[in-house]
């Protein structure tokens, strides 16, 4: 149970990178690495637009500089745009975190916005190892399609490639990426979180790559405050009805910060978080532990 943040009574612990799962609504299913757990039938959580605004607002003042809009698919929130509009007014970075499955008109022309990037999964070079992975037939060519698009339309894009079984055509698919002109693409193992943490039991701070409430933080969609999207299962406070900056100065949010091991202190790439110019450059993460096995964003 997540226990209410007291007043301040240290520093607080800012991150630079705040990740907002604005929604759980997903079209595709993701079975074996979705750590969100999401779907078509998941909905946008009990955070309302003003929840997100005030929120954003608040990061924005402590010296939060990037927000990463994720889900789901963070698209299908029905106030998405209002909620970029709101974050590209306060001074902040955006980047969205799509599946590329399909994207609005109205959407190319907010990501063609400065200020706003993307960043997606991709999994095969093949219709049917990327749909295999996603559980939606047609998944590999919609993605594909608008990546190019988006690189077409000069929107910077990040891909993650998620390696979730055997035969998968990984580097395959880097390679096709880098032909279409997508420089900026990661690699990563899936890591035993939600979907993917069938017969591992709890899921261990070992999982993580050592950022997690130092340089990034995340926001569910019902308000929970934690180290990550991936750290979801380390609740540290709740934004409706308490400030962003008492959550943040809360011994609750210090002891959590704690539980995570250092470890390897790189940017980790689009589907684990900080990801982030300002923060280092690209790259991938492992987690903290070597022998873990990783997970990341379905």
């Amino acid at each position: 149970m997540t226990i209410a943040p007291e007043a301040p009574t240290t520093t607080p612990l800012i991150p630079a990178f705040l990740e907002l799962e604005i929604t759980r609504r997903y079209q595709l299913t993701c079975p074996t690495l979705c750590f969100v757990k999401a779907g078509p039938t998941q909905g946008h959580g009990t955070m309302t637009v003003q929840d997100w605004k005030r929120v954003i607002s608040e990061a924005a003042a402590l010296g939060v500089r990037k927000i990463q809009l994720i889900g789901g698919e963070a698209t299908l929130h029905p106030d998405f745009v209002e909620i970029v509009e709101h974050a590209l007014g306060e001074g902040l970075q955006v980047r969205v975190y799509s599946n590329l499955f399909r994207v609005r008109r109205d959407h190319w022309t907010l990501f063609e916005r400065p200020g706003v990037s993307l960043a997606t999964s991709y999994y095969a070079d093949t219709d049917e190892g990327h749909d295999e992975v996603t559980g939606r037939e047609g998944s590999h060519a919609a993605t594909r399609a608008n990546i190019i698009e988006a690189h077409r339309r000069g929107i910077r894009v990040r891909v993650g490639i998620v390696d979730v079984r055997d035969g998968q055509r990984v580097e395959e698919a880097r390679a096709e990426l880098e032909g279409l002109g997508i420089t900026d693409v990661h690699v990563d193992r899936v890591r035993a979180v939600g979907n993917a943490a069938k017969g591992t039991g709890l899921p261990s701070t070992s999982e993580l790559c050592g950022r997690c409430a130092r340089g990034t933080a995340a926001i569910l969609s019902d308000g929970t405050v934690a180290p990550c999207v991936i750290g979801r299962f380390l609740p540290a406070g709740h934004v409706q009805g308490t400030p962003l900056e008492r959550v943040f100065a809360s011994p609750q949010w210090q002891q959590v910060a704690a539980s995570i091991p250092a470890g390897r202190l790189d940017p980790c790439g689009p589907d684990c978080g900080p990801n982030d110019d300002s923060q280092g450059g690209g790259g991938t993460c492992g987690p903290a532990d070597d022998s873990a096995i990783p997970n990341s964003a379905g």
